[in-house]
């Protein structure tokens, strides 16, 4: 299976355990909430131009509830079978390039919601899909930074994120680099650089 269909069936199995009302790391959201966003993304695409686009939000927030209120194997089933065939993000490239980091940070979303949690084990097909990723989303992640910011993996490869003064080095396996970019702080990183220039990142909202 290709990076999207297997986070799909992994964060699938997750759902499947934790329930409908489970905590999630995305703001207000439980369980329901994140499985319903990605059924939108893949079933409804004439819905989902409120993920980007306040003015569309009220739409797509309309829809996705009607999909969160749909009973839970059902809703779970959804995710599970991903796009339908008439779609082109059900090709396994596009699939890929379109879904797989999306799935991956949402299936992270629902593990690392609870206490105790722990990063996955590296594999190397998967780090280097999310390294891609990086690359192409890492700029627009920290456009808001007002120092710079260098994204580093273990074996030294870099990538800028922001080019600018003061630069912050933050370092971490491909998967935890993009997750932290994605705006999420419960990611195995590490940061090098001056202190004011840190907390400032830090406190740098990041999204794509």
């Amino acid at each position: 299976m290709g990076l999207a269909s297997d986070e799909r069936e992994r964060l699938s199995i997750l759902l499947e355990e934790v329930g409908p009302d489970a905590p999630t790391l995305c703001d207000g959201w439980q369980a329901k909430d994140l499985a319903a966003h990605l059924v939108l993304r893949d079933r409804r695409p004439d819905a989902a131009g409120g993920i980007m686009l306040p003015a569309l939000a009220a739409r797509t927030q309309r829809v996705q509830d009607e999909f969160a209120a749909k009973p839970w194997d059902e809703l779970i089933d959804l995710v599970r079978t991903g796009p339908p065939r008439w779609s082109p993000f059900s090709l396994g490239m596009l699939n890929d390039l379109v879904n797989g980091a999306e799935y991956f940070i949402h299936h992270e979303d629902v593990r690392r919601a609870v206490p105790g949690w722990e990063p996955r084990p590296a594999d190397a097909a998967r780090d280097e899909q999310l390294w891609r990723t990086l690359r192409f989303a890492a700029r627009r992640a920290y456009h808001r930074s007002v120092v710079g910011v260098l994204l580093r993996r273990p074996d030294g490869e870099t990538i800028v994120g922001k080019r600018g003064p003061n630069a912050v080095t933050i370092s971490g396996e491909p998967g935890e680099l993009l997750l932290h970019a994605f705006g999420r702080d419960e990611a195995r990183v590490e940061f090098s650089g001056d202190e004011v220039a840190v907390a400032e990142i830090k406190g740098t909202k990041r999204s794509f």
